[in-house]
């Protein structure tokens, strides 16, 4: 059914928007998703390091550890 909506049928659902709730309302939801973007963006980077520090936590642990067990036999 959406699949041939096309840039007229796009362009007319933006129009009806835009005269159902007006530029400001529209501006300022836009924004507010914007944000909703940029904290998600920023979730996902922190995640992310934190897993490659823990992987390379992780990664130092071990040598250590089978050395000490080398030393041991």
């Amino acid at each position: 059914m959406l699949n041939n909506i096309g840039l007229p049928g796009l362009l007319l659902i933006a129009v009806v928007v835009l005269v159902l709730f007006g530029r400001g309302k529209i501006s300022s939801l836009m924004g507010e998703v914007g944000k909703g973007i940029t904290a998600f963006k920023k979730g996902v980077k922190e995640e992310t390091d934190e897993v490659s520090k823990s992987l390379d936590a992780a990664r130092d642990v071990t040598p250590a550890e089978t050395d000490s067990e080398k030393d041991k036999a």
